[in-house]
């Protein structure tokens, strides 16, 4: 804990974690809230969920390219074209009765156009904080990260109960702009500028490092949402006992991030973090009750924020300055990628077997994931003396 209270006194790094979480936090909303607002205007969740998939595929497929532009038009203009253009599509979306084309049209742009908030502060953490601190602050943001999906979609629930579908999209929209100002306006943000990049698009996934990162993570984020289909399945749509058992996974999250943030990356970390996420959901595979399966994902979740953050360690120690931004895209490009296969995986495993076919799903993904990791060890960088610029980039200093 003394790692993170070091962390927490570097001149305004508080002001950016919180400021980021803030304009992170919608993210926790937008699926539910887009599902719930689109059956509402389409009248089915066919419709609905094809206007959440051209949502999710826009995020997938424009996330590399628009945070290289970072690079060639600046941090700031960048963050703050997108915020608007997403803004302006989720508005459509929100307010007009329009036919499905358009709001699928819509839910692209949206997509397409949501602003590299994530890209952006991991590209900025190792400019601000020494290298010794890099790994536990990797870990204290993968950490915070769960307060995003355990409040989000319940604050909109509680607003759609209150507001209906519509308005509550306009209070999301309301929180993604404060968010955003709040972390545009940040000297930090403001003052960094990330050199042009030499790569064409996609040449950073030619780095093993970057490669395995964005594979193995992709089959780690979709084992989780076949769990999360999975525990749905066991409880039913809308249950109280659902959201607990997720909710506990989530504190498992939290707790194992705190917990295992100061231990530095070695070439063996990501799979054995991903080892504890396995053995949380293989005792999972026979609980059907709340008890059971809440102890089992709280040792998965124990696992999910110190895998995240050995993710984001490898990035930042192994890619040159001017491409991390890219390199982070591509990782959450294969986790969107990898939570859209998990959750279509589970729904057949659940159709055929019941809900606990979503959990041999999930076993199996992350089993993958573990064992990549392990037998593509030497793939992964040696952390254990700090986090320092990778050989072929030059320091680059915010200017004061």
């Amino acid at each position: 804990m003394h790692a993170y209270g070091e962390v927490l006194r570097v001149p305004g790094l508080a002001r950016i974690i919180f400021a980021q979480l803030v304009a992170r936090f919608p993210a926790g909303m937008y699926s539910l809230g887009i599902l719930m607002h689109m059956e509402h205007q389409h009248g089915s969740y066919t419709a609905a969920g094809l206007v959440l998939a051209a949502f999710s595929v826009g995020m997938a497929v424009a996330g590399p390219f628009v945070s290289r532009l970072m690079s060639r038009f600046g941090t700031v203009q960048v963050l703050v074209v997108t915020t608007l253009v997403s803004i302006a599509a989720l508005l459509a979306m929100s307010v007009l009765e329009v036919p499905l084309w358009a709001d699928v049209l819509a839910g692209i742009v949206a997509g397409a156009a949501m602003p590299p908030v994530v890209p952006t502060v991991r590209t900025l953490y190792p400019r601000m904080v020494p290298q010794r601190l890099l790994s536990p602050l990797f870990s204290f943001d993968a950490a915070l990260q769960e307060i995003i999906w355990v409040f989000g979609p319940v604050l909109l629930t509680l607003l759609v109960s209150i507001m209906g579908t519509g308005p509550t999209l306009l209070v999301t929209l309301g929180i993604q702009f404060f968010g955003a100002l709040l972390f545009i306006v940040s000297p930090e943000v403001r003052k960094l500028r990330i050199p042009p990049t030499t790569r064409k698009l996609g040449r950073v996934l030619r780095k093993p490092p970057v490669l395995l990162s964005v594979v193995v993570s992709a089959m780690f984020i979709g084992g989780f949402s076949a769990v999360e289909a999975g525990v749905v399945a066991t409880f039913g749509e809308g249950a109280l006992e659902a959201g607990l058992v997720l909710g506990v996974s989530a504190l498992g999250s939290l707790i194992g991030g705190f917990a295992l943030g100061g231990k530095a990356i070695t070439p063996w970390s990501v799979a054995i973090r991903l080892s504890i996420v396995l053995l949380g959901m293989a005792i999972a595979l026979p609980m059907t009750e709340v008890v059971g399966l809440s102890i089992a994902l709280f040792i998965a979740g124990v696992g999910t924020a110190p895998a995240l953050a050995a993710f984001s360690a490898i990035i930042a120690g192994t890619v040159k300055f001017a491409d991390t931004p890219e390199a982070y895209a591509w990782i959450g490009t294969g986790q969107l990628l990898g939570a859209a296969l998990g959750s279509a995986a589970a729904g057949v495993a659940i159709d055929a077997v019941g809900s606990v076919g979503a959990i041999w799903v999930a076993v199996a993904m992350v089993a993958v994931a573990t064992a990549i990791a392990a037998v593509f060890r030497r793939h992964q960088p040696d952390l254990r003396h700090g986090i320092g610029e990778p050989p072929d980039t030059a320091p680059v200093e915010l200017p004061r």
